[in-house]
């Protein structure tokens, strides 16, 4: 899992892999071994790429579906969401919508929040 969701990070800070590699003192052609699965990061290797790249180590390796959640606040974010979906599907439509409306308007609120 390592390779695709490196890839993935790289392409959405808009870096090749010369420029990924350049940044991180690596030659192109690990970062390309990497990207491809042919090759596979060490512990310190892991930690730098987390480091650049702002997320938990459990992301890149596939083990959490969230940046910067580790595995365990990943299961019970997951078992959380579950459950308000659960709540929600059990409203009538028009106060479902309603809730839908403040809980996407909350979350947005958090997120501007989080980039000041």
């Amino acid at each position: 899992m390592f390779g695709p969701i490196l890839a993935k990070l790289r392409k959405e800070k808009n870096l090749s892999q010369y420029k990924l590699a350049e940044l991180m003192n690596f030659s192109r052609g690990q970062i390309a071994n990497y990207e491809q699965g042919s090759r596979e990061p060490d512990f310190n290797t892991l930690k730098r790429f987390a480091d650049f790249f702002d997320v938990s180590t459990d992301y890149l390796l596939g083990r959490s579906s969230h940046p910067e959640l580790t595995t365990e606040e990943d299961k019970k974010v997951n078992k959380e969401v579950e459950e308000l979906m659960q709540i929600l599907e059990s409203m009538p439509e028009e106060k479902r919508k309603e809730m839908e409306a403040r809980i996407l308007a909350y979350a947005q609120g958090l997120a501007d929040a989080k980039d000041e």
